[in-house]
């Protein structure tokens, strides 16, 4: 049986791409995996009695080294805070290309910490900060000190012990360009070093407040468990500095949601379920519901998402065990109608997700193609026609077409970049100046300007020519070339419209990211967890893949 893509036209609104969940695509559990040979070691630790100081941590197979370079510092409530407009945190990192040496050590020491306002080199790879949990963190420490182990709902409620604030790479503030790194095998994947980045902090988290808890009672101190840590991640604070990625990167958008697509489809086409197979997948949604009780928000948008994947996958749940045969012919396609027709988006993306963990023969081949080649498709073929353009909005872009820009409302929103950060933001185009400003990150309207402006342009008229007097539609031009390749590579909705909810946008990203635990604190940023559940780094050599649906134990 052959079954088709699904159409994009649905799959790109952005309230489906919003309800997208982690998988086996994701881009840290694709790291363990690929990293699951590598060894690991501490090589540095030098903290006061008060967990400040500077630790290496690194990873390590054949001649490859990545070393995690750490720097723990002095920080009063009051100056802590998960704002971009932030200049002081409680740690900050930088992933450095083989083994740092003192003077390496000591550069990054002046640097490091001063984040955006530092200076790095080719030899850094990526840059982050991050701040405690503070409440949690002493909590943890308290109770190790005094010899006990903390109460695991308390500490699960939260799900670590620190909070990124950002992850840079690719050039930024004198990092690394990817030009000198893209060829290695090892993280040819998308956001491998960001990843590894984010793994190594969590390790450092633990061994710090080990640290400081021995150092505060050295005669009853214990160190934390390791089911305990297992199950601590990395929290992460993001705002809208994620959301143009996305718009900006078409090509690489299709390769991860059509990775995604395919895996969907190639399992719906399975004819013979194998029984280990199907019961793997129903394993999977029964742990799933408790962990997405300990999902917890004060968003009352999210909490309506949760409550209702909850009572979806309960009833999904309840279909396989009652009226559900895998036995029959390709069962998972008939269970994916069934999902379509019963359950809302949140419930029919996770269950997509799910669908993927028992077929690694199926996922590992697509892992690897969704990384992009972005300037392949860059050149605009301007000796196409207009016809040639016009049919492929017609095809492509329909949806978007039926857009009334003329309505205030389609046009609330302008994309800006803020002066202080270098950081993209959203401002209300009626109310708020520097709409002259704005970003080409209103796709939409766009194409749909460029529609209109070819409505009485010759069909047999060159895209070269009609680029000399249309210059500020360059853009929208190769948008609509790149689709014609890449179906996955549009949102099709409109980014600037009052109905806009940014964190939709966000949270596409941070699905493949394999971010959990989503918690709005706006429509405009929230905060997540990675790591949470995942093995520790000297347990990577043989660890359960399906790891992060046990994560809460």
């Amino acid at each position: 049986m052959e079954i088709k893509l699904r159409d994009p036209k649905i799959v790109m609104k952005l309230s489906k791409l919003g309800s997208f969940h982690q998988s086996k695509l994701s881009f840290l559990r694709s790291f363990l995996k690929e990293f699951s040979d590598w060894n690991f070691k501490r090589d540095l630790f030098d903290l006061d009695e008060n967990g400040y100081g500077k630790a290496v941590y690194s990873l390590k197979k054949n001649n490859k080294i990545y070393s995690l370079v750490c720097f723990a510092n002095k920080l009063s409530d009051i100056e802590r805070s998960d704002r971009v407009i932030a200049t002081k945190w409680d740690a900050a990192f930088a992933l450095h290309d083989g083994i740092p040496t003192k003077t390496d050590i000591e550069r990054l020491q002046k640097n490091v910490p001063k984040q955006e306002v530092g200076r790095l080199s080719y030899k850094e790879l990526t840059l982050s900060r991050a701040n405690k949990s503070i409440r949690i963190f002493n909590y943890i420490v308290e109770c190790l000190s005094q010899g006990k182990q903390p109460d695991k709902k308390k500490v699960f409620d939260v799900g670590y012990l620190y909070r990124t604030t950002a992850v840079y790479g690719s050039g930024k503030f004198g990092l690394a360009d990817r030009f000198r790194i893209k060829n290695r095998n090892e993280i040819c994947g998308p956001f491998r070093l960001e990843m590894m980045l984010v793994y190594l902090v969590r390790q450092f988290t633990f061994d710090q407040v080990n640290h400081i808890a021995k150092q505060k009672n050295p005669s009853r101190a214990i160190e934390l468990d390791k089911e305990i840590c297992r199950n601590l991640g990395i929290g992460n604070s993001t705002g809208l500095g994620m959301a143009p990625f996305i718009v900006n990167h078409p090509t690489l958008l299709n390769n991860w949601v059509m990775s995604r697509e395919i895996s969907l489809k190639k399992i719906r086409e399975i004819k013979n379920v194998k029984n280990q197979d199907a019961e793997i997948f129903k394993d999977i949604l029964k742990k799933s519901l408790k962990n997405i009780s300990f999902w917890n928000t004060e968003s009352e948008f999210q909490k309506k998402k949760i409550v209702g994947l909850y009572k979806d996958l309960k009833k999904l749940i309840d279909f396989l065990d009652k009226d559900f045969d895998f036995k029959k012919d390709y069962p998972f396609n008939d269970l994916y109608l069934w999902c379509e027709k019963n359950l809302e988006d949140e419930c029919i993306e996770y269950a997509v997700s799910t669908f993927m963990e028992p077929y690694d023969d199926i996922i590992n081949p697509l892992i690897y193609k969704m990384s992009a080649d972005e300037d392949k498709y860059f050149t605009i073929p301007t000796q196409k026609n207009i016809e040639n353009l016009r049919n492929i909005i017609e095809k492509n872009y329909s949806e978007i077409l039926k857009i009334d820009f003329s309505r205030e409302e389609n046009n609330q929103n302008f994309w800006f970049i803020s002066k202080n950060k270098e950081e993209p933001r959203l401002a209300d185009r009626y109310k708020e100046q520097g709409a002259e400003l704005e970003q080409p990150l209103a796709i939409a309207r766009d194409i749909k300007r460029l529609y209109e402006r070819i409505a009485n342009t010759k069909n047999t008229l060159s895209v070269g020519k009609f680029l000399i007097e249309n210059n500020d539609l360059r853009h929208a031009v190769r948008r609509v070339f790149i689709s014609d390749f890449f179906p996955y590579s549009e949102i099709q909705d409109n980014t600037i419209g009052s109905k806009l909810m940014p964190i939709d946008m966000l949270r596409l990203k941070l699905s493949f990211f394999g971010a959990v635990k989503f918690d709005p604190r706006s429509d405009k940023w929230l905060r997540i967890c990675m790591f949470q559940g995942a093995p520790l780094p000297n347990e990577l050599q043989s660890y359960d893949s399906g790891w992060i649906y046990n994560s809460i134990n």
